[in-house]
């Protein structure tokens, strides 16, 4: 009962007031108090010794406000203010890892959750509750704050093929992802123009796959060209650094293998594995390419080897294995093709992907693992245990909702951070669409076509930033921000699109701590 008093009440500040607290996504319940808490060098921070999220904290404050807090693994005397980190483990088994209470008094701030994820989200309300002018005294509200998300599949991703991006920006970008209370980092790290990750078995996948030798220029409307070398990649230790990174800040790194499509990079380091002789080299433009993985023995002994490295170094449940716009025109032509469709009874070419998709799903289900692909997985028909991610609209995961298979929502219509974000003549140049602020406010991951047990499938959701328009780290905030925000609250199950104006009057506070972390956004009126 006191939770929804604090609930309504909290609804009811902000209906009247005319500066809400800046915290997105919105809590699910939250009482405001009286007075402030009042930071300084006095303040103590009571933890485990080991506690990441106290330190995480802890840096923060110092770094931002040159602040030095004391942790001390004994509680201070009643006289001491005082930010105490409280880790109450539940007897039972199965519990909320991601539920927190944060409670702010003028003597000091409490911290509870029942695993360390929840103690990171509460730090994160902290800091979104923390000034961001410089003035001092440094001085907190007084909240009460209940608070865990609906959905557990919170993502964003990151096409790092089209154009690379420096393992710093990555981190930046999951710093970002920490602030706004996301679980999930989807990493786009092979596709036609790119490969981007070392496989110490095959080092031409790098050494030739990671270059293409120019990019298109301009619009894809416009077909034209550098030729300019291009290109990079992530060393296996790289790749380690930012999965430990993540794994700090509670984020899981999904990690994604295009097949059988989108593979002219990794066919231009070993020809070998296509339908054709080649030569073929990665690609310089954007688009879906006829050149595609062979499905061959040889082929799935690659890929195997590839997905085993790559297991070994991201711990995630769920590999993501591509599994779109894969053309078939060249299985069309290949007599292994053909002669492989007839010896094992397939109906047709999407027959022979499915074939395809549930083979390097065995391997990966052998290895504890799970498969995710784009929603064309289904085509042919779905491997046994796969869960799909569907961004051709919400067709393809009501589809397999439906057929009991785990969904993660990712439609164009809403998810696709690519499109223009504002009236496209104000906006650097994008790949069309138009996705505003709003529109991604306005998001309901769960189809109404799906009853409720179907429902239980939807994972959650996540936005694309596929980056054929972003050459730099600039340009890729710019787009993501402040489309992230919106997302973040749909995900965390506290948007409501009736309540836009509330949202961002939030946001418009809520932008001087992105100002303060010299983030990049678009600050295009929210409306448009």
């Amino acid at each position: 009962m006191l939770r929804k008093i604090g609930f309504l009440l909290f609804f009811m500040h902000l209906a009247s007031a005319q500066s809400p607290l800046p915290l997105i996504p919105q809590p699910k319940q939250a009482l405001i108090g009286k007075g402030d808490f009042t930071l300084d060098n006095d303040t103590r921070v009571f933890a485990e010794e080991n506690s990441f999220e106290a330190k995480f904290l802890i840096d923060y404050i110092e770094k931002q406000y040159g602040i030095k807090l004391k942790k001390t693994s004994v509680m201070p005397k009643e006289d001491v203010p005082v930010i105490a980190f409280n880790l109450q483990i539940p007897d039972a088994t199965n519990f909320d890892r991601e539920y927190y209470t944060l409670e702010v008094n003028p003597k000091r701030i409490d911290i509870s959750a029942a695993a360390t994820n929840g103690q990171f989200y509460a730090v994160q309300s902290l800091i979104e509750l923390l000034p961001t002018a410089k003035s001092k005294p440094f001085k907190i509200p007084c909240v009460q704050i209940s608070d865990a998300p609906k959905f557990k599949w919170r993502g964003m991703h990151l096409d790092v093929c089209r154009h690379f991006f420096s393992v710093d920006f990555v981190k930046k970008y999951i710093d970002c992802l920490a602030l706004y209370k996301f679980n999930t980092f989807h990493w786009h790290l092979t596709d036609d123009q790119g490969w981007r990750i070392e496989i110490k078995k095959y080092p031409k996948l790098t050494q030739i796959g990671g270059w293409r030798n120019g990019t298109m220029v301009g619009h894809y409307n416009e077909q034209r060209y550098d030729t300019i070398k291009y290109g990079g990649f992530y060393t296996q230790q790289q790749i380690k650094e930012v999965v430990d990174y993540a794994q700090e800040r509670h984020i899981t790194v999904v990690p994604e293998i295009e097949m059988p499509g989108h593979a002219l990079a990794a066919l231009s380091a070993y020809p070998e594995l296509a339908c054709t002789s080649g030569p073929f080299e990665a690609a310089k433009g954007w688009g879906v390419f006829d050149d595609v993985f062979c499905p061959k023995e040889e082929t799935f002994s690659f890929l195997q080897n590839v997905l085993s490295e790559v297991m070994d170094l991201f711990p995630s449940a769920y590999i993501h294995i591509g599994g779109d716009e894969c053309p078939k025109t060249r299985w069309k032509a290949c007599a292994h093709c053909q002669g492989l469709i007839k010896e094992l009874g397939l109906k047709d070419e999407h027959g022979l992907q499915s074939y395809f998709i549930t083979r390097i799903e065995k391997y990966v289900n052998s290895k504890g693992r799970k498969i995710i692909g784009w929603d064309e997985i289904l085509e042919g028909g779905l491997a046994p245990n796969a869960a799909v991610m569907s961004w051709r609209g919400t067709e393809g995961g009501t589809a397999a909702a439906k057929l009991n298979h785990n969904v993660v929502m990712s439609p164009g219509s809403h998810c696709y951070f690519d499109q223009y974000q504002a009236d496209p003549k104000t906006q650097p140049l994008a790949i069309g669409g138009l996705i505003t602020l709003e529109k991604v406010y306005s998001f309901n991951p769960v189809p109404e076509a799906l009853s409720t047990e179907e429902s239980q499938y939807i994972l959650g959701a996540q936005a694309n930033v596929w980056t054929e328009y972003m050459q730099t780290e600039d340009d890729v905030e710019y787009m993501v921000f402040p489309r992230i925000s919106a997302l973040a609250e749909v995900l965390w199950g506290t948007a409501d699109p009736t309540r836009y104006d509330d949202f961002t009057n939030r946001l418009s506070l809520h932008l001087r701590l992105l100002d303060k972390w010299k983030v990049t956004y678009c600050k295009v009126p929210f409306k448009n």
